[in-house]
């Protein structure tokens, strides 16, 4: 029996630039289908409630199943893109994405929809858990590998809002079976073009590398954290399921974290943590992706709720927001990353973050657009300069070796972040809607309230953001 040494994949200063563009693209394509799915259900909830027959709390599933599967599997997506060949991971959950999107397009039932939502968490985890590595091994000159990042961070944050102007226009043209087999054309494509453009790479294979207890204990850590943060809404966060299942989640965590430190071969190297940029980096986006829900999810929902916006309304309402952090990923974040480092950028980015939602603070019940919205949509653009600052620093301490383990670290933890914000942003508002409607307030005055304190709590999370990064990353290089 032949046995094979690992073969580096042909990236870096080796490809001509123009290749390797062509890859990037590929890789962005990929993300912004991954992306747009996220966004673009959202928007199509209420029609596929009543197609279905959901119930309130059902409906809530076939999102919080996206989310488990999502978040739970990054990490060892990013671990066996490392093992295995990360193109041949990307690949397969493109490939698997797409087969879902199919699955939950036909879904006639409540079952089959959540099962086929859940498969596309799947996919989604493996293609995007090495994205970030790729790029990284694909651009080793900081320089251009500053500039693939920022379009690749302009394509998560722009898809997000593009999702929801799509969403709206297919649901309300169509119906909401076109938001999943508009995926079909996209993800085949993607698929197609990555077994051609992307360079086929070899890792040791799963016998260098399998922590088979290691991967059990993660994988079940995540996915029941995150099924017990998403499940506050319904049960409180006092509950004795909630308290019962976070502590399980916390052991299982740190039976892993100690696993980790005896294993022979970790499924997540704890030297990586050595690095003061990459912890720092994963920590901040915790609390920045969690802050910028606030955002995201509550203005969507106070332009419908309050303002009586329609979906494709309010996708068109944010559209500026994704045009704004656009123009500074791709125009300005490299150049600005370079010459001043990705901390002093962070920090500039998350002051107009911090400034952003603050205006919101004072958010009337009878806003203006113009007056009371587009100030914050257009300082949203300070996204740009975060997203792409700490992609940068959360995987400056990435080798080959590691590259696609570092990349699923950074997208758990910016998935972790994500089911944070929205359960902890959600029930707060809620939880003061209810109080000033049971004190009298008009509907209106009282959601706008409820609105108001989440505005504020996601803004205290972008300040301790920005003071984390200024002292944690004060001394690092």
């Amino acid at each position: 029996m032949t046995t094979h040494a690992p073969v580096a994949p042909a990236t870096g200063q080796d490809r001509p630039l123009r290749s390797r563009a062509l890859a990037l693209a590929v890789l962005c394509a990929g993300m912004l289908m991954i992306v747009l799915d996220g966004s673009i259900v959202t928007v199509a909830l209420p029609a596929i409630q009543q197609d279905l027959g959901f119930t309130p709390s059902g409906l809530t599933w076939t999102v919080n199943a996206y989310l488990i599967a999502f978040g739970g599997l990054l990490l060892l997506a990013g671990r066996l893109g490392d093992l295995v060949g990360r193109k041949k991971v990307f690949v397969a959950g493109l490939l698997l994405f797409t087969a879902a999107s199919l699955l939950c397009a036909v879904a006639a039932d409540q079952g089959t929809l959540i099962a086929a939502r859940f498969l596309q968490g799947v996919g989604g985890a493996l293609a995007s858990a090495v994205s970030l590595g790729m790029i990284v091994t694909l651009f080793p000159e900081p320089g251009e590998r500053g500039r693939a990042i920022g379009a690749f961070s302009f394509v998560g944050a722009a898809g997000a809002s593009i999702g929801q102007v799509l969403g709206g226009v297919l649901t309300e043209a169509l119906d909401w079976h076109w938001i999943f087999l508009i995926n079909l054309p996209l993800g085949l494509t993607a698929a197609g073009l990555a077994v051609r453009v992307l360079t086929a790479d070899r890792g040791p294979g799963l016998r260098a590398g399998a922590d088979a207890l290691g991967a059990v204990l993660v994988t079940a850590a995540l996915m029941l954290g995150i099924f017990t943060i998403v499940g506050t809404a319904e049960h409180g966060w006092t509950s004795a399921r909630t308290l019962g299942l976070g502590l399980l989640s916390v052991a299982l965590l740190a039976g892993f974290l100690v696993r980790q430190a005896r294993a022979a071969h970790p499924l997540l190297p704890l030297r990586m943590f050595r690095s003061r940029a990459v912890s720092a980096a994963n920590a901040v986006q915790v609390l920045v992706i969690s802050g910028m829900f606030g955002f995201q999810i509550l203005v969507a929902l106070y332009l419908q709720n309050v303002r009586g916006y329609g979906a494709a309304a309010t996708g068109l309402a944010m559209l500026p927001a994704a045009v704004a952090i656009g123009a500074v990923s791709l125009l300005l974040s490299a150049r600005l990353n370079a010459r001043f480092g990705e901390r002093n950028v962070l920090l500039a980015g998350l002051a107009l973050l911090v400034g952003a939602l603050g205006l919101l603070l004072r958010l009337p019940v009878e806003a203006g657009y113009l007056t009371d919205l587009l100030p914050t949509m257009l300082l949203i653009g300070g996204g740009g300069l975060v997203l792409s600052a700490l992609a940068g620093l959360g995987m400056s301490g990435a080798g080959e070796a590691d590259a696609g383990t570092a990349s699923g670290l950074f997208n758990t933890t910016q998935q972790v972040g994500a089911a944070l914000g929205v359960a902890v942003l959600s029930t707060l508002a809620t939880s003061r809607a209810d109080a000033l409607a049971a004190a009298g307030e008009p509907l209106a005055d009282a959601l706008t309230g409820g609105f108001r304190l989440a505005f504020a709590v996601s803004t205290g999370l972008l300040a301790l953001a920005f003071v984390v990064t200024a002292t944690v990353l004060r001394r690092a290089k």
